[in-house]
């Protein structure tokens, strides 16, 4: 079974930090483009960074750039979000995908999701 499970979200103040964790069971992640997305309830899904199987490309949305670093450690099947100077407007439900083309992080049919992990920025 192919499966992503987020982790390392939680409550943050403003300013602060958090790394979330995207492991990968049943297939290597090194073979595809993973990248992180994150949703507010009501609101459009928004792609903010992604990295290449290869690790030699990322791509990132203008709201994150600066902030966020995303990372791969393919040899623990792991991509992380590390995420720095937080704010309230980071407060979503942040999602790993699977198989995205690294083009804009744009979502392809056979994108495969993980659960989601819930950031809230809160002071």
């Amino acid at each position: 079974q192919l499966q992503l499970v987020e982790s390392g979200g939680g409550l943050v103040r403003p300013g602060g930090s958090l790394r979330l964790s995207c492991a990968a069971s049943g297939f290597p992640l090194k073979n595809y483009v993973i990248g992180w997305f994150r949703q507010v309830p009501g609101e459009v899904r928004e792609a903010i960074a992604c990295i290449s199987g290869g690790n030699d490309r990322s791509d990132y949305a203008d709201s994150v750039k600066g902030r966020f670093t995303i990372s791969r450690d393919n040899a623990k099947n792991r991509v992380y979000l590390q995420m720095n100077s937080l704010t309230l407007e980071d407060t979503a439900v942040y999602y790993c995908a699977a198989g995205i083309r690294i083009d804009a992080c744009t979502v392809v049919s056979g994108t495969i999701w993980g659960q989601g992990t819930q950031v809230t920025v809160s002071s």
